[in-house]
């Protein structure tokens, strides 16, 4: 029987500041309700955030509340104003402090601020994990009674763009040592007409075995120029080398990897290529046929997979299914790098795995959208998703260690920058 999970510990609880104690004893004099209980956290948070403007205050005018005004200063305190901010417990009225001169500028919240990060985080949240902007406005009016326009969602979430430029134009690590590549395709709004784009993503491995989605790009058609774009969007980033680029056949990526980083492999998934082999064959045939196709792609050489692959083609299975042979000749060109590697680099590179999950976890958010109104906004919404996936990413990629030694012996100093940077 499988063991049962160990509960952890909780953390513990801070300590109470002195006087706390006395004031809950005040506040909580018997039973309490959930509405209750939450109406003295919101008289709670009034209290602190007023608080703390009056601190901003005192500080801007040079002495505390209730001290004698500075014989040299001419400011003083005038009263307060009242104020509806939202925040992530909805709608709150607070008393802004003013002073005479009329110069005071708070920095908790702004002059013309009508709501806290907070508030703004919480919509983030919900449009990042593929809420439309109308189940964002049911969800605020419906847990916090707040009614917000959908102008207001979108100038919250275009806030992030900011964001994205930046990511996208951060330095990047000197040497890759695998770049996999891939594409997922949504449907975007242009010259209003609804048509189909593909997003390429490209997921990089750092020498130490982690993982670094490097950038995403927006293209109706992939070919030469496109991917030349991409590669010269790395190298101005900082990206020198990538030793070995792994993809899925992408039309145009062999001319453009060799004018941009000649020294640099490119490698097919052998795993996708597999896949698409056995999609010509019935259910029922696709396990044979997987069968007979292993001693090309687990040959021990070049040669010995080229004659693998003869075998198959006069072979039974090459009989019945020639457009499998001829599918294993196009690509032959970027099959065979894999053969000159040990098998701990193939592990690593046999597969656009690690890629294709990210996409999956990616289409699995925007799934509910019909299509974007433009490209801004799609690269918005899969930017929150990748932020929220790659947060969680703690470990090296699989069979790394024992592929990391074979990369220091085959790259030499090639791989080596990488590891001492």
């Amino acid at each position: 029987m499988p063991k049962k999970k160990e509960k952890q510990p909780l953390p513990p609880v801070a300590a109470l500041p002195e006087g706390a104690q006395q004031w809950l004893d005040q506040v909580v004099t018997g039973p309490m309700t959930a509405g209750a209980v939450e109406e003295v956290m919101r008289g709670i948070k009034k209290a602190l955030i007023e608080r703390a403007l009056q601190a901003e205050l005192s500080h801007h005018l040079g002495y505390a509340e209730g001290e004698a005004k500075p014989e040299a200063s001419a400011n003083q305190r005038n009263g307060t104003s009242g104020k509806t901010v939202l925040t992530d417990d909805g709608p709150l009225r607070i008393d802004v402090p003013r002073d005479r001169a009329g110069q005071f500028e708070p920095q908790l919240i702004g002059k013309h601020e009508r709501r806290f990060t907070g508030f703004d985080d919480r919509i983030i949240a919900m449009y990042a994990r593929g809420m439309s902007v109308r189940e964002i406005q049911a969800f605020l009016l419906q847990m916090y009674n707040t009614e917000v326009s959908p102008d207001f969602i979108s100038q919250v979430t275009d806030a992030v763009m900011d964001e994205v430029l930046q990511w996208q134009s951060r330095p990047l690590e000197a040497v890759y040592p695998v770049v996999f590549f891939d594409a997922l395709r949504v449907k975007i709004r242009e010259d209003a007409v609804v048509r189909n784009k593909a997003v390429y993503l490209a997921l990089g491995v750092r020498a130490d075995g982690s993982r670094d989605v490097l950038g995403l790009w927006i293209e109706q058609t992939e070919g030469a120029k496109f991917w030349l774009k991409v590669f010269n969007d790395l190298k101005v980033r900082g990206c020198n080398d990538i030793l070995i680029a792994v993809t899925d056949g992408l039309k145009g990526m062999a001319e453009a990897l060799a004018v941009a980083y000649p020294q640099s492999t490119l490698q097919t998934c052998i795993v996708h290529l597999l896949r698409n082999s056995l999609s010509y064959a019935g259910f029922r045939e696709r396990k044979a046929l997987a069968d007979a196709l292993k001693p090309i792609y687990q040959a021990v050489s070049a040669e010995a997979a080229e004659a693998a692959l003869e075998g198959f083609a006069e072979g039974e299975w090459g009989q019945r299914f020639p457009t499998v042979v001829a599918a294993w000749r196009r690509a032959w060109a970027e099959v065979i790098p894999f053969f000159a590697f040990p098998p701990e680099v193939r592990r690593v590179i046999y597969t656009t795995n690690a890629i294709e999950s990210l996409n999956a976890r990616v289409r699995k958010i925007i799934k509910t959208r019909g299509h974007f109104p433009t490209d801004e906004a799609a690269t918005k919404l899969i930017w929150l998703a990748l932020r929220n996936i790659t947060a969680e990413w703690k470990s090296a990629i699989t069979y790394w260690k024992a592929a990391m030694n074979q990369f220091a012996i085959l790259y030499g100093e090639r791989f080596i920058p990488a590891v001492t940077k």
